[in-house]
Parts: C-alpha cells; structure tokens; sequence
C-alpha cells in the first residue's frame, strides 16, 4: 500500500528482478528464476475508492493521513500539524478509538526524524556485519590485514564511544560492540 507524498499511479505491479540487471545484459545465459511480484495500491484520499470504501479501517487510516499532511500546511510545523489532526480525527470519529489509546504514539512516531549521523552510523556497523558474515559464509577466517583490522576496531570503539554519550549501558555497549570491559571503560566516556 502506497501513501507516498509523490504522484503515484492507483496501482502498480513491481518486480525484484526489475532492480538487478538481467543475466542476458553481463554474459550470462537467461534461467527460469522465482520471481517476486508485489501488487502496490495507492490508497492516499481520493485514490483506489472502490477498494478503500471496503474497509471502514483502511477509509479512515487515509482520512487521517490527508488530514495529517493538510494540517502540517496550514500550521507550518510537523509536530503542530499532527496535534491539530489527531484532534480532529477524534473529533471526527476518524480512528477514534485507536488515536484515544495511542494517539501520543502515533504523534511520536509520525514527526520523529532521523538522524543523518546516527544512519551513517548504523550504516557503517551494518557494512561491518555484513562484511564478517561474506568473510565466514567464504570461509575466510584468516588473513585478515592488519590495517583492516584496526579500522574494524576503530569503529567499534567509536560505535561504543557514541554509545556511551547515549548513556547507554557499558554491558549493552560490550554486547553490541564485542569489545572488552576493560577497553570500553578505557575510552574515556562517562
């Protein structure tokens, strides 16, 4: 289900295989493959009516979403904008009873932003990851360089320095981060 800002047509069938480039176009001869094909029905207000009006759920949920994105303009901020539309869903009868139980959720997760320091630096740990698991699904579990090494360690003791300004627990920060008590204390974080 799309509820996107961006034009959007009412549906589209997307394809896996459309995000890789085909056997055929580096040499290699075309297989039969599985496929996965994902039908996405836009369901933003005034879209895919017949489809929405089924399901009183589903009607309300874009009610609420076009309610959200009209009041962000008309008040210029995010977080007073979704105050002004969750009042006037519960008003409305708009997912009244799930706004009244978690409506300060929804506010919260709705105009939360991600941090662009933070992304990078769970985007580094991930490549960190994902580069022992290549290693142990090769069987690669020596030779590793040194200089690689130290970079690896690096960031781990950088993951748990920010980690550690986060105020999160040293014993989390050892399990997150593999690193030693005695390193992490060393890192000079309070």
């Amino acid at each position: 289900m799309y509820n996107g800002i961006e034009p959007y047509p009412d549906e589209k069938t997307l394809k896996l295989s459309e995000a890789f480039e085909s056997a055929a176009s580096l040499g290699l001869p075309e297989k039969e493959n599985l496929e996965l094909v994902v039908k996405v029905i836009n369901i933003n207000h005034g879209k895919n009516e017949a489809l929405v009006k089924k399901s009183k759920t589903l009607a309300e949920y874009s009610a609420f979403i076009a309610k959200v994105r009209e009041c962000e303009r008309e008040a210029g901020d995010r977080t007073e904008g979704m105050a002004l539309a969750v009042k006037y869903c519960r008003e409305h009868d708009i997912l009244k009873a799930f706004l009244e139980k978690h409506g300060t959720e929804v506010q919260n997760m709705l105009y939360v932003e991600w941090d662009q320091e933070e992304a990078l630096a769970v985007r580094y740990e991930e490549g960190i990851e994902e580069g022992i698991e290549r290693g142990i699904e090769q069987g690669i579990e020596q030779g590793i360089e040194q200089g690689r090494e130290r970079g690896i360690e690096q960031g781990r003791e950088q993951t748990a320095r920010n980690a550690l300004a986060e105020g999160i627990p040293v014993e989390l920060v050892q399990k997150i981060t593999g690193l030693d008590l005695e390193t992490i204390k060393g890192l000079g974080v309070k």
